[in-house]
């Protein structure tokens, strides 16, 4: 008997062409659509609904069930409060890494094993072998970044298959299945807002904040921002600091609500070679020594030593901000990552 599928479909391409795929490969394919948040936004109508039917409609292009799972208590929970709580602080979060670890591989995957799956799969560029994680063949697009919290047992119910296929393969694969999502652009900003930004989101989460001062590496104010959470480390656009040289944020102090920026690139704030990490997680291989290390999505590579929670990068990185996540490779393998303190 064939092994029962259920594939989280967003409605997008990637999602849509993973269960046309895993039907051909002779799967018994259930799409599910996770309705994780649905609220509308000043100048921004949440698109869920249009998801939703062009997921639906896939699903009835491909002649297989479809079903809705409502995730939105505890995707408000597990993930808006914890972003909201974090930029409060003064850090800066990754709500998609959180999305991952809190809903699509435990939520979903535990209700769906309930509901009578065996695995379920997703649309992200990314490969599962054996329960180890590795990167997805498409350098351009690979999402293991946003996926290193991602437990053993949990990779070990999941399918990614286009994985191992290039962003352009999977458009030419839709097309070719003539998927009614094969045209529909990606979809841009964090996970659950679609194009609103994060500053747009969090001024409606929070309302406005005070203004507070700007100051440069000579200890002058030149400036005001609306309020010190908004920015981060390494920012440099959005300041309103006008003339010049561009500035950059250094630091932010959320109990004086004051920003610090310089104009010099070389400012020993702007760059750590040293970065202390909390809560770590290990997918399987806990290797320390000459390891690869990402601090943001798409961002470099830099060759590293972890020593217990201290992470030592062979050169200097710049705009490392607490609250990130820095990612662990070797190779192709992704070893797991911690949060920067």
């Amino acid at each position: 008997m064939s092994k029962k599928v259920y594939v989280g479909m967003s409605g997008g391409v990637d999602s849509s062409v993973t269960a046309a795929l895993l039907k051909q490969q002779g799967y018994d394919v259930v799409g599910v659509f996770m309705k994780n948040w649905t609220k509308d936004l000043p100048g921004f109508i949440c698109p869920w609904k249009d998801d939703y039917m062009d997921a639906k409609r896939v699903a009835t292009q491909l002649g297989i069930e479809f079903k809705l799972y409502d995730f939105e208590n505890e995707y408000r929970q597990k993930v808006v409060d914890y972003m909201v709580n974090e930029y409060m602080a003064g850090r800066t979060p990754n709500p998609d890494i959180m999305c991952n670890q809190e809903v699509k591989f435990k939520l979903f995957l535990e209700t769906a094993l309930e509901d009578g799956a065996d695995l379920i799969a997703t649309g992200h560029y990314a490969r599962i072998k054996n329960g180890s994680l590795y990167k997805g063949l498409d350098d351009n697009k690979d999402q293991t970044y946003f996926l290193y919290r991602v437990t053993e047992n949990a990779l070990k119910r999941s399918l990614m298959p286009i994985g191992e296929m290039t962003k352009p393969e999977v458009r030419v694969l839709a097309k070719k299945l003539g998927l009614y999502t094969a045209n529909k652009k990606d979809s841009q900003g964090i996970c659950f807002v679609g194009k609103v930004g994060i500053k747009e989101f969090l001024l409606n989460e929070l309302g406005p904040q005070p203004a507070g001062p700007i100051i440069n590496q000579d200890g002058q104010i030149i400036g005001e921002h609306d309020g010190a959470l908004f920015y981060t480390i390494g920012q440099r656009h959005g300041l309103n600091v006008g003339g010049g040289l561009p500035y950059y944020v250094t630091k932010k102090d959320i109990a004086t609500n004051t920003i610090y920026v310089t104009t010099n690139l070389d400012d020993k704030n702007l760059w750590k070679k040293d970065v202390n990490l909390t809560d770590l997680h290990w997918i399987n291989n806990k290797e320390t020594k000459d390891i690869e290390v990402r601090l943001r999505y798409r961002g470099p590579l830099f060759k590293a030593t972890l020593n217990g929670n201290s992470l030592n990068l062979a050169e200097p990185a710049r705009g490392v901000a607490s609250g990130q996540s820095a990612v662990f490779y070797k190779g192709d393998s992704v070893l797991g990552g911690g949060i920067v303190a």
